[in-house]
């Protein structure tokens, strides 16, 4: 017999509430759920969705997590670990910053957003201490961003008055550069050791371009308690100043536990946050620093483990002297005035990476007898120097670079990505005068 007097709390009470109804009465399990929604005092099961939903979402609050991963091979004991710390914030980090937002901010920078709740370290830290301090600073630039609104700025020129260099703030350090997004104010804030004060040289600074500059209580970023954080600004534009360093000063202490708050946990068994749900935010909650790489038939990784990004290397050796070889033709191209200088920067990476591969694809015992060939001055008397006086010929000796590139190496995608450097290196060259 169908008990009248229940009154679900929660979605799944509704849901299974909603079952019952459908059998006793008979009636599609839709308008079951509507019903068994009505009996907890909600208009509808879709209201009821929506209202419980929401309730779970203020009890979770606004939590973020910052997950950080180590390995210490001078460790006795342990030797890898996580670090992960939870913090609450004031509103969604969405509300906060955006992705590309944390990706420009010094602090930040160093981790990545796997799910809405959580940060992910790629890069393995030296040591367990190394972790959390890279968690900590993150949490303390995370909160400058969260009390004052400002955002990181790429416009370093607008740090120097009139935008000249030779104005720059006097005996600065570990500055970062922001900018208000409501006002237009770019800000620069300065975080120096103590001895740097508003006086003397930084003070006739300020006065002489008519620029704010003040220290803040609130002890700052880079180092608290060894730091001090300056914040300075174009006083002629009529910024509301005084308001932007109130907002700084009410910044809680970072000189807080966070440190001990941290969770530690051996090896590095993958941090899951409570809304890391869809298979996508599960396979990104994991740091790539974390991954072993696996060699397959036509790529090597460069680095099998510890690296946040899957650099591969063709699965091959070339010889030494053929590495002697692409040294010289990319020299002699680099040398040449027949061809665009564009050509030069596309030829400084070509000849960079090669150079990693020599390493990687022979013993130390055997690279020890060479001279850093791929750099250095380039012989006068060489044929290919006075070949590519013509752009002709700079083309002749870009297509050999390319054939032997293509002969010495297994076709891959590491290859290739160096083969369309040296076709756009053709192109351009042939349409040099």
């Amino acid at each position: 017999m169908l008990n009248q007097d229940i009154h679900p709390k929660t979605i799944g009470g509704i849901k299974r509430h909603a079952k019952q109804l459908k059998i006793a009465k008979n009636i599609p399990h839709h308008e079951a759920l509507d019903i068994a929604a009505r009996s907890a005092e909600f208009e509808n099961f879709t209201h009821a969705l929506h209202q419980l939903q929401s309730q779970n979402t203020q009890k979770l609050g606004h939590k973020l997590f910052f997950a950080a991963y180590w390995y210490d091979p001078q460790r006795k004991d342990y030797k890898a670990g996580r670090e992960v710390l939870e913090v609450e914030l004031s509103k969604p980090l969405s509300e906060i910053a955006i992705k590309n937002e944390l990706a420009n901010s010094n602090g930040l920078r160093w981790f990545r957003l796997a799910a809405p709740d959580l940060l992910v370290d790629d890069h393995i830290s030296r040591s367990q201490e190394n972790a959390k301090d890279k968690i900590c600073l993150a949490v303390r630039t995370l909160r400058l961003i969260e009390a004052t609104g400002l955002k990181p700025s790429g416009d370093f020129e607008a740090a120097y008055p009139d935008r000249d260099d030779k104005n720059q703030l006097p005996n600065y350090d570990h500055s970062t550069h922001w900018y208000d997004p409501e006002a237009g104010q770019f800000i620069l804030i300065d975080e120096p050791y103590p001895e740097a004060l508003v006086e003397g040289k930084r003070a006739s600074w300020a006065k002489k371009h008519n620029w704010h500059l003040q220290a803040s209580s609130w002890a700052g970023m880079y180092s608290p308690g060894n730091s001090r954080l300056f914040v300075a600004t174009d006083a002629s534009t009529g910024y509301d100043f005084e308001a932007l360093m109130l907002k700084i000063n009410s910044i809680a202490d970072p000189r807080t536990d966070e440190k001990k708050n941290c969770e530690s946990t051996l090896g590095h068994e993958t941090f899951f946050s409570p809304l890391t749900n869809t298979p996508q935010e599960k396979k990104r909650a994991i740091s790539r620093g974390t991954i072993y790489r696996e060699p397959s038939n036509k790529t090597v990784p460069v680095r099998s483990w510890n690296a946040p990004y899957n650099e591969r290397r063709p699965n091959a050796a070339m010889s030494i002297e053929s590495h002697q070889l692409a040294a010289r033709l990319i020299k002699a191209v680099q040398d040449s005035n027949a061809k665009p200088w564009t050509v030069n920067d596309r030829l400084l990476l070509i000849k960079s990476k090669l150079e990693d591969w020599f390493f990687l694809e022979h013993e130390k015992s055997e690279t020890d007898k060479y001279e850093l060939f791929y750099y250095g001055s380039v012989d006068r008397n060489d044929p290919f120097v006075l070949q590519a006086t013509s752009s002709k010929g700079a083309i002749a000796l870009l297509q050999d670079l390319k054939n032997l590139l293509l002969k010495e190496y297994v076709n891959c995608e590491p290859l290739r990505k160096m083969i369309r450097k040296i076709d756009t290196a053709i192109k351009s060259t042939s349409k040099n005068p």
